[in-house]
């Protein structure tokens, strides 16, 4: 078995060269001293705390918090109404059921940035303009179709007597999705969270045209704002990435045997 999969570990080992190299310069560089002339490739040997207490100082600890409001209510919103979508989706094929899921999965093609202009004119209607609603909804907007297609093709795996039992037991189509359905998707709703936690983390588009106001802001918005026209701090900038990116880093590995096995299942099933 082992002479037949060598030359997986012959592919993966330049595919995690390249991967884990940003996170190695990022560190590099956080660590470094600005006065360091050596190569940003090289790592320090020594640790430069200062870079951490001016990304402290500035909006980094702002930015986790607001990011972590927006993305912990998108995601709960993306997976409950995705899940609660897909399930019709899945059990009732019909011609109708096709265009709704070839118009869904239409959105995913759809650039955020390409239909910019209409959407500042109707979150300015709606008065989400620097508030959290605001970017909430723009990020459940373009990650529900992701969500409903991942769900969708996990739930026409399940058996359809599970849901004809339940109906001979009295349940009404949302007992039997709530007590029933919804405990079968733990591993498919472990993989939507990653999927959708991580572009919502990330998000910067949203933000950087949204969030207007230094009452709100998100990580990405905080880290961009140790750029300037006139001079940059490269280094506590990359401080202040490796403390954004520590939150998802660590839910990533949390869930990753869950995420691995929802993202098998879905495809598989």
């Amino acid at each position: 078995m082992r002479e037949k999969t060598w030359w997986r570990y012959v592919v993966a080992l330049p595919v995690m060269f390249i991967y884990l190299m940003p996170f190695y310069i990022l560190l590099g560089v956080a660590f470094k001293a600005p006065d360091d002339p050596s190569s940003r490739w090289r790592m320090p040997n020594y640790l430069y705390l200062e870079n951490f207490r001016t990304a402290l100082s500035g909006k980094i600890v702002q930015g986790v918090r607001d990011s972590l409001i927006i993305t912990v209510v998108s995601v709960t919103l993306i997976v409950i109404i995705g899940a609660m979508a897909a399930y019709p989706l899945a059990r009732n094929r019909s011609k109708l059921n096709k265009v709704v899921r070839t118009f869904i999965m239409g959105v995913l093609m759809v650039p955020p940035l390409s239909i910019l202009v209409p959407m500042y004119r109707v979150m300015i209607y709606l008065n989400a303009i620097s508030t959290y609603r605001g970017v909430i909804l723009l990020l459940v907007t373009f990650q529900l179709p992701l969500a409903i297609f991942i769900f969708t093709n996990f739930i026409s795996s399940i058996p359809t007597a599970l849901d004809e039992a339940a109906a001979i037991d009295g349940c009404g189509p949302f007992r039997t999705f709530f007590s029933i359905i919804m405990p079968q998707l733990k591993p498919v709703t472990t993989s939507v969270i990653i999927l959708t936690g991580v572009t919502c983390w990330n998000d910067y588009q949203f933000s950087l045209y949204m969030l207007q106001s230094p009452r709100i802001t998100s990580v990405t918005l905080a880290v961009s704002g140790f750029f300037a026209q006139v001079s940059s701090n490269v280094y506590a900038a990359a401080a202040a990435a490796a403390l954004g990116v520590l939150p998802i880093v660590i839910l990533f590995l949390l869930l990753q045997k869950y995420f691995i096995q929802g993202m098998v299942d879905s495809a598989i099933k």
